[in-house]
Parts: structure tokens; sequence; C-alpha cells
């Protein structure tokens, strides 16, 4: 299991990873040095302000509380998805990172928080109860968002 120092530099690399990677597409950007939700770095190109999420990982998933993305109910002895949670944000470009054992090796996957909330509702509505009721841990997996590998035309399209 990863140490919260782990998780932390894991966060970190992500952020400075994508960050260079918008330079290097002709994009000034910087990453929030605190908490400021649901955006990690702010990017400015051809005087237009973009946000980001960026999400990083080292195994093979990323993990939520499926309650950020939609409304959860429980009833009796299971969950029961009400709808989507409305204040949520769904143009903000989220890039997630799956940081590679070397420099050159990491793999980033871009897609908006629409298209990710939109997963979940459709891989949760059929979701077993979890053994403990009050869970709300759901996740996302490499091979679910392969579509969206190196979907740098999502960002360079959003700087025009």
């Amino acid at each position: 299991m990863a140490t919260g120092k782990e998780i932390q530099l894991t966060g970190k690399i992500g952020e400075h990873l994508v960050t260079a990677e918008l330079a290097r597409r002709g994009i000034f950007a910087s990453p929030f040095s605190g908490n400021v939700p649901d955006i990690d770095i702010v990017g400015y190109c051809n005087g237009k302000l973009m946000s980001f999420q960026v999400k990083a990982i080292r195994k093979t998933s990323w993990q939520f509380d499926v309650r950020k993305f939609l409304i959860i109910e429980v009833q009796h002895d299971r969950q029961v998805v009400k709808g989507i949670n409305t204040t949520l944000d769904r143009n903000i470009i989220c890039i997630f990172v799956k940081i590679g054992e070397e420099l050159g090796e990491d793999e980033f996957y871009i897609f908006r928080m629409g298209w990710l909330q939109d997963y979940f509702k459709e891989t949760y509505k059929g979701r077993i109860s979890p053994q403990n009721i009050n869970s709300y841990h759901c996740a996302i997996w490499l091979k679910d968002i392969q579509e969206h590998k190196d979907r740098w035309d999502i960002v360079i399209k959003n700087k025009f």
C-alpha cells in the first residue's frame, strides 16, 4: 500500500509532467501549490485561460469517491444512483498520467470531466452494493481509457 509521501510525490510528478507537456505545446502553464478544488494547473494561450485537473498513478487505476460525480442514496441494503452531481464542471479538461519507470515512458490520457462523470454513471448504476454500504469508492482502470491516450487535440483546439 502506498504511503502518504508516495501519493504526494506521484501527484506532484504528474502535475509537473503535464505542465511541461503543455509548455511543449505552446501553452504557458503553472501548477497550484495548494488545493484548489478541481483545478491543478492553469494555462494561458492566445489571450485565453484554461484549467486542468491532473490525476497521476504508478499502478493501473485511479480512485475516487463516486459522490463527486453522482447523487447516491442509501435505500435499505443498497446504494441507488439518483442522478448526476450538477455542481461538477463537466468542461474541465482532465489529464490523467500513468507515470513510467523511466523518463519518456509516461502516458497521458486527456478528456473532459463530463466524460468521466458519464463513465461513472454507466458503470456505477449496475454496481452490487459493497460490504460496507457507506463506502462510495469507485475507480477507473487504464484499460477503460485507452481511447483517450495522447488526445492532446482536446487541449490544442481549446487554446484558440
